[in-house]
């Protein structure tokens, strides 16, 4: 089985970067506990603090579709939706050298 790769990159409005910070970190727990999450690791950019990124890996795409659909990412993304600036996914396979 291959583990898919997930790089999130979220960015917020400056005048919402606390907010929207404060929100992300409450999914990282809860999100740790899932079916099929490896590793969940929020970080954010050195040089724009407005700039989160999620760097996954799950079991399958299955379990990362089960994850955008959980309570707590729906919850989150109400929350902070309006306070982002852009949101960008990509999924990534790892390449067999």
């Amino acid at each position: 089985m291959s583990t898919l790769t997930c790089i999130a990159k979220i960015t917020a409005k400056e005048t919402h970067k606390n907010t929207v910070l404060a929100e992300l970190t409450k999914i990282v727990l809860p999100t740790l506990s899932e079916k099929g999450c490896i590793n969940y690791d929020m970080h954010i950019d050195n040089n724009d603090d407005t700039v989160f990124m999620f760097h996954e890996n799950w079991e399958s795409e299955q379990d990362l579709n089960s994850h955008l659909e959980s309570v707590h990412i729906k919850k989150c993304f109400e929350i902070i939706g309006d306070m982002l600036e852009s949101v960008e996914i990509s999924r990534l396979s790892k390449v067999k050298v």
